[in-house]
C-alpha cells in the first residue's frame, strides 16, 4: 500500500517535471512538481473520462502530462505575475 502511494507520487513528480519543461517553467522547488503532477493527473483523468478512448498506463501518463501542462498554463496565466 505504501509503495503504491510512493510510486504515484514519483510518477506525479515526473509528469509535473516534464510539463514544467514543456511549458518552460524554471526555478521551482521539487514539491512544486509533485503538486502540479498530482493535480495534472486528476485533470488528465477527468479529460480521459470525457474522451471515450481506451488505453493503458502509457495513455494515463500522457494524459497526466497534458493535464499538468494545463495546470502549469493556468498557474502562469492567473497566479504567477
Amino acid at each position: 500500500m505504501l509503495w503504491k502511494i510512493l510510486v504515484e507520487l514519483l510518477i506525479g513528480a515526473l509528469c509535473g517535471f516534464v510539463a514544467s519543461k514543456i511549458m518552460k517553467v524554471s526555478g521551482k522547488k521539487w514539491w512544486f512538481y509533485i503538486i502540479v503532477g498530482l493535480i495534472g493527473g486528476l485533470v488528465g483523468g477527468l479529460l480521459g473520462s470525457l474522451i471515450p478512448i481506451g488505453g493503458g498506463w502509457l495513455f494515463g501518463v500522457i494524459l497526466s502530462i497534458v493535464g499538468s501542462c494545463l495546470v502549469v498554463w493556468l498557474y502562469k496565466k492567473f497566479i504567477a505575475k
